[in-house]
């Protein structure tokens, strides 16, 4: 997968920055010192943690340089650094381990988040919102597209473009053994689009690049044209002329024993 574009991720900034405000809004820490967001991107959510723990250690992690320049651009007051969520350690044990529409591109859950758990300081608490729309009409046409000709040679298997996510019981049962509280939900979100080329441009910045990167110049825009044709199809208009994109997204929240 070619690199992250922050310019084309933040033209849906607020719509992106919505779940993260109400992931936080559930983290029952009064204060923290040592505060990571695994898989930052442009700094959108690192900002939320900057403002709600004044004075904290607030550490920014992302796999893309281009995003971490832009969060240094918007942040100075806090640390970024270049890392891979699937293999990152703190070097201190965070009051607070942060994830927002990250860990859907981290595979081997079952391992991967008891472990960040495990690394909280005692009495902190692992945040996660993950985007859970892989059944939606986005994403099964990204994947009915790509597996098509003339697309699919360049693309190959469309199913290992993402994670898949567990149930929703299926990760309170990895967590709730190990901590003093758990809280899980699943929210639909529900955004107004202009049309069927303002949901292809959202998708663009996220979940269809592993589909659109690989694919030369002449194939991507046949590529893009085909899949824009049947989202329209798939997402009728209502009665102001707008689409509606159903966006599901799952939360965890889980704290640890003091």
């Amino acid at each position: 997968m070619l690199d992250w574009n922050p310019e084309l991720y933040s033209r849906y900034e607020d719509e992106r920055t919505r779940p993260a405000r109400e992931l936080l809004a559930r983290v029952p820490l009064a204060e923290a010192a040592q505060v990571v967001d695994l898989g930052c991107g442009p700094g959108n959510s690192t900002e939320l943690l900057v403002q709600r723990f004044d004075g904290a250690t607030v550490l920014g992690t992302d796999n893309s340089e281009p995003m971490l320049v832009k969060a240094r651009e918007r942040l100075p007051q806090a640390r970024f650094e270049l890392s891979d969520i699937g293999s990152w350690e703190p070097e201190m044990r965070p009051d607070l381990i942060y994830a927002n529409a990250a860990l859907q591109w981290v595979p081997d859950h079952e391992h991967l988040i008891p472990r960040l758990f495990a690394a909280l300081a005692p009495g902190g608490v692992l945040a996660i919102q993950m985007p859970d729309n892989r059944q939606e009409p986005t994403h099964r046409l990204m994947r009915e597209v790509g597996g098509e000709a003339p697309w699919a040679q360049a693309i190959g298997n469309p199913e290992k473009m993402r994670t898949p996510l567990l149930s929703i019981e299926g990760y309170y049962d990895l967590l709730a053994d190990k901590a003093a509280m758990v809280d899980v939900w699943r929210t639909a979100y529900q955004h107004p689009m202009e049309s069927a080329a303002a949901i292809v441009e959202w998708v663009r910045g996220t979940g269809l690049k592993p589909f659109v990167d690989p694919l030369p110049g002449e194939l991507q825009s046949s590529f893009l044209a085909e899949y824009e044709r049947r989202v329209a199809l798939s997402y009728p208009k209502r009665s102001d002329g707008r689409l509606l994109l159903a966006f599901p997204r799952m939360f965890i929240v889980a704290q640890r024993a003091a």
